[in-house]
């Protein structure tokens, strides 16, 4: 297509027809789109005759019963909708400021980054802008995605795996994740100035339940020291329940490295003396290809990676 071409459609398209375009999707037929829209049936189908005419192609199938979009109108209804709800981001940011409002952001974290980067990274934004609302939601990463895939979240501080669309999304790694084995505070254990995983063989390990990444690499650990990985274990990855079970039993738990450093920090848990050969996948900040973020996003993303870079740089 010629550079003529995308400047005449730029030129003649109005958003009004992309409404009408993404109704008529919603809908199915002429009549209820142009009563969403208020306008009356003959100018709805004037104004999708019309838009046919400018494009060149058939967008909807005309049916007995009401319109299917065609190959062409599915991809035009999709860039429809991206626009549409940009333009409507951009009306609440424009009525956000004029409220003297700075915007609202909404950050998903995995439990690590949520009590090691994230905290700073929060701190650094309210202080310059406090007007921004910041809201920040705990989960697993697939959680967080699904959610970033709904647009109910900005930005994710998360892993992505496999069975993630890679080129929907756009990935900037941050930091690796070390895990420690974690007792509660006057464990006999905590008697050895250094401990082998040999010596751990007959104790209830709380691990992160079957399937998962680091479940997997907690097993082979065992198996790479030629020990038979642990048959007495309890499943959980809910954080609060894990510290309350190490609280009141002798169990040995496995969390990520700045998780256990937060709650021995406050006395909840000690950390073994024990070198735990096995890690998660490195996290990073995750966000959607075909989105722009927002100013307040945008604000909020710089300061995580600059806490991630003042993270690295303390970790050397």
């Amino acid at each position: 297509m010629s550079t003529a071409a995308p400047r005449f459609i730029r030129s003649r398209l109005k958003t009004r027809q992309l409404t009408l375009l993404v109704a008529l999707a919603d809908e199915g037929n002429i009549h209820r789109a142009a009563d969403v829209l208020a306008m009356t049936q003959p100018a709805a189908s004037k104004m999708l005759r019309e838009l046919e005419q400018l494009l060149g192609v058939p967008l909807f199938e005309r049916l007995s019963r009401g319109v299917r979009p065609t190959e062409y109108g599915l991809a035009l209804i999709r860039h429809a909708r991206l626009l549409i709800e940009s333009l409507d981001q951009a009306h609440d940011e424009i009525a956000g400021l004029k409220e003297g409002l700075a915007g609202h952001v909404r950050v998903g974290s995995i439990t690590s980054p949520a009590v090691s980067l994230l905290p700073a990274a929060v701190s650094e934004v309210k202080a310059r802008w406090p007007s921004l609302t910041v809201t920040v939601e705990v989960e697993s990463s697939n959680i967080l995605l699904d959610r970033l895939a709904q647009e109910r979240l900005d930005i994710v501080v998360g892993r992505l795996s496999i069975e993630h669309d890679k080129l929907g999304l756009h990935y900037e790694p941050l930091a690796v994740e070390p895990v420690s084995a974690v007792v509660r505070p006057h464990h006999p254990l905590m008697q050895h100035r250094t401990l082998r995983l040999s010596q751990l063989e007959d104790v209830t390990w709380i691990v992160q339940p079957m399937g998962s990444i680091l479940r997997h690499r907690f097993e082979l650990m065992f198996q790479r020291a030629s020990l038979r990985p642990p048959v007495r274990v309890v499943e959980s990855s809910a954080p609060l329940f894990v510290t309350k079970l190490i609280e009141s039993s002798d169990m040995v738990a496995v969390l990520a490295t700045d998780v256990a450093n937060y709650y021995a920090e406050h006395g909840m848990v000690k950390i073994l003396p024990l070198a735990m050969d096995c890690r998660m996948d490195d996290y990073g900040l995750i966000t959607r290809a075909d989105r722009l973020l927002s100013p307040a996003a945008e604000r909020m993303y710089s300061a995580l990676k600059d806490a991630g870079r003042l993270m690295g740089e303390q970790s050397k």
